[in-house]
């Protein structure tokens, strides 16, 4: 059995090649979007894809599963539960696929989502499995949530999922492998350790939910501590249960000098700007979004840009511009009009208006606390960041919420706004200022800057 991993860290997810060797046959597990990379990798040990299968309908990622039948000629397997629209397996418990040499076992697994189902892996000639590939029905430290299809669900589905770990996965070997889906960094999951592999051994002495025999304490913990998540979940269910629309590729953006970027601005089309914080700060379009690639974009362009919006990329240079093409259509926003041909300096170069956002070292902040003559504070990290520790007098509101909730900030005085470093407080930022929001400063080097630097901090109580 072969085995590769391939980690999205802005996604906190993972997807896999598994391989029976001798028949050189393999299926691709949870795949994203891009599907060249599963492609590229199988042509270069030999393999040949069969199979695409996925554990569940995501929220959080498109899945490539199609995309990898019509480029590869491989079967796409999917939950009998889960209904999709398009040609497929349909798996239910029992159901077996042969690698040749490798058998994929369908076991029922609902609670992360009611379709869900796992994947047992058996190697040629051996009684027990190997492996389990457990979407989200159980990952490292913990289990994904169960509320992303809304609170009347998030119990029941905890329920299932508790008989889901304690009756079936937990009755699986200690030595199997446990190679999840979600992982660290994901907002599908619940509480969990930086590894994105494990033991079912190491899950019975480690993980409080494989711990929590009795049902009442298992639903109560795994609803506990809960983040929110990124608005755009609430499509792809839908979209991949339809069928995702099949790409052929990675989209290749059509240059557009900036009097073609205007006229698309003009009828509606969104500008978004992944260059780093401080290339945005000294200069961007007025009205366009600033998400840095590694804010990451692939999370923030879903959480603050309305799902469907036409876009047009301004990006640093060609490497930038196709990891940014790769983050928007892992998550379905697919509508790519363009990028600026020339970046800002061809903007620029034709005098068109330009946007600058200033920056306030931690020292002048500090000293103008001190003085009584602070400026509005305005913190858009997490809810458990804020809770850990945050500046003096500041106001605390998610990143994620700037765009839609009813804020309690003054247009015109000046604000300081700060997340950890300086990635999310410029996506606020650009938000802020689309919302007609005017003085917006950057906190330099944000939140962790400034407990560097020692000064003064306090904690929710």
């Amino acid at each position: 059995m072969l085995v590769k991993q391939f980690v999205d860290e802005g996604l906190g997810n993972s997807s896999y090649l598994i391989a029976a060797e001798e028949s050189g046959q393999a299926a691709v597990l949870d795949p994203e979007r891009d599907v060249d990379r599963y492609l590229q990798t199988a042509e270069g040990l030999g393999l040949r894809i069969i199979y695409a299968l996925d554990t569940h309908l995501h929220n959080d990622f498109v899945s490539g599963s199609r995309e990898i039948a019509a480029q590869a000629g491989a079967q796409v397997g999917a939950s009998i539960e889960a209904r999709v629209d398009f040609e497929h397996l349909p798996l239910s418990e029992g159901y077996t696929l042969d690698l040749g040499g490798v058998r994929i076992a369908t076991l029922s697994t609902p609670g992360h989502t009611p379709e869900h189902i796992s994947f047992v892996i058996y190697e040629a000639g051996k009684p027990a499995p190997a492996a389990v590939f457990s979407g989200g029905a159980l990952i490292v430290g913990g289990a994904a949530r169960t509320d992303l299809l809304g609170q009347e669900l998030a119990a029941p589905l905890a329920r299932q999922l508790h008989h889901s770990i304690h009756d079936k996965l937990m009755g699986l070997p200690n030595e199997a492998t446990v190679y999840p889906t979600h992982g660290a960094g994901s907002f599908c999951a619940a509480p969990s350790s930086r590894e994105r592999i494990s033991t079912i051994g190491r899950e019975k002495l480690w993980n409080p939910l494989a711990q929590a025999a009795d049902e009442g304490t298992f639903v109560e913990l795994s609803l506990s501590g809960l983040p929110s998540y990124p608005t755009y979940f609430k499509y792809l269910r839908a979209i991949n249960q339809r069928g995702p629309a099949l790409l052929g590729g990675v989209p290749v953006l059509k240059p557009l000098n900036p009097k073609e970027v205007l006229q698309l601005s003009s009828h509606g089309a969104a500008i978004l700007d992944t260059r780093p914080p401080q290339a945005f700060a000294a200069g961007h379009i007025p009205g366009s979004y600033g998400i840095p690639l590694g804010a990451p974009l692939i999370t923030w362009a879903g959480w603050v840009i309305p799902f469907g919006s036409p876009l047009i990329l301004i990006s640093s240079d060609e490497k930038e511009r196709e990891a940014a093409v790769r983050q928007l259509i892992r998550i379905g926003y697919d509508d790519l009009r363009g990028s600026l041909l020339g970046g800002m300096e061809a903007w620029e170069a034709e005098a068109h208006p330009v946007a600058r956002t200033p920056a306030m070292l931690a020292q002048e902040l500090a000293e103008r606390l001190e003085q009584g003559k602070a400026p509005l504070i305005l913190d858009v990290r997490s809810d458990a960041e804020w809770r850990a520790g945050h500046l003096p007098g500041a106001i605390h509101i998610e990143a994620g919420r700037l765009p839609f909730d009813d804020l309690p900030l003054p247009k015109e005085e000046l604000k300081v706004i700060h997340c950890g470093h300086s990635d999310r407080s410029m996506v606020g930022i650009s938000v802020l200022e689309q919302r007609g929001y005017r003085n917006l400063v950057l906190l330099a080097g944000g939140y962790s800057k400034w407990q560097a630097a020692g000064y003064r901090t306090v904690r929710e109580t």
